[in-house]
């Protein structure tokens, strides 16, 4: 399938063409700044023209430049459930949404990435494979939300939020354990039925829950974190990072 990647660069983040791909870098820096190096093919697409629809397999060969780095990289399609845009900038209106994903994700401590308290299970953070699905509810529906969000510091009210995501977004996710800094092959076969995760052509994830499409392609390094750990306590920003990179090569994606 023919596409298009957008760059995306924050905080002196760079993305630079390599043999059969790309490497995303991001500078060395305190945790003051958000720094950022991001491949993706949906900012500038409303979520309903997103392109990527199940059935579709994406294949791709990785590499880290540190297995412990602070922050968030990763690949796979998501609906970008958290971006917020008013339409400026040539960009689509946006509102928050539930979250849709299929996607391999590393996400450092504090970050804290599940809606269960069975964390062996379904990891809140480290390397994973990992799923969202969600109930298609229109994002207008989120506006109320968004002025009662001061309500979520009230910590007995963020317990009983946090349950009730956990009550109707499914999740299945699976830990990781490989050098990341040695080059490896990632698969995710999406399927309507199920989806299948496959590392160096190994399966380590079989699971009938599959993200509701359409989805995005995003690749990136960041510096951040989010946490909304089981005592209802909620964190974002950014931390403090060496220089690090992700490289990317072969990525290819089939629809059949």
């Amino acid at each position: 399938m023919e596409f298009e990647l957008d760059p995306h660069q924050s905080g002196g983040g760079l993305i630079q063409g390599i043999s059969a791909g790309w490497r995303l870098e991001i500078p060395a820096g305190q945790p003051r700044s958000f720094r950022l190096a991001q491949l993706d093919d949906y900012a500038r697409l409303a979520r309903r023209h997103l392109i990527h629809s199940a059935p579709a397999t994406i294949n791709l060969r990785a590499r880290l430049s540190g297995n412990s780095l602070p922050g968030t990289w990763g690949f796979g399609f998501w609906n970008d459930p958290f971006g917020l845009s008013l339409g400026f900038g040539g960009n689509p209106a946006r509102l928050p949404a539930l979250p849709q994903t299929a996607w391999f994700m590393h996400a450092s401590r504090p970050n804290w990435l599940s809606f269960r308290d069975d964390t062996v299970n379904t990891p809140a953070n480290g390397l994973f494979a990992g799923i969202f699905r969600s109930p298609c509810i229109p994002s207008i529906f989120f506006l109320p939300g968004l002025l009662a969000l001061p309500l979520v510091a009230i910590r007995p009210v963020s317990r009983l939020l946090r349950r009730l995501a956990n009550r109707i977004i499914q999740q299945e996710a699976v830990p990781i354990f490989l050098d990341a800094t040695a080059w490896h092959d990632y698969s995710i076969k999406w399927l309507h039925e199920y989806c299948v995760f496959c590392v160096n052509g190994d399966e380590i994830l079989r699971t009938s829950c599959s993200p509701i499409p359409p989805l995005g392609l995003v690749l990136w390094i960041d510096n951040q974190f989010a946490a909304w750990d089981p005592q209802g306590q909620m964190a974002y920003g950014t931390l403090e990072n060496p220089a690090a990179w992700l490289e990317i090569e072969n990525l290819a994606i089939q629809h059949a």
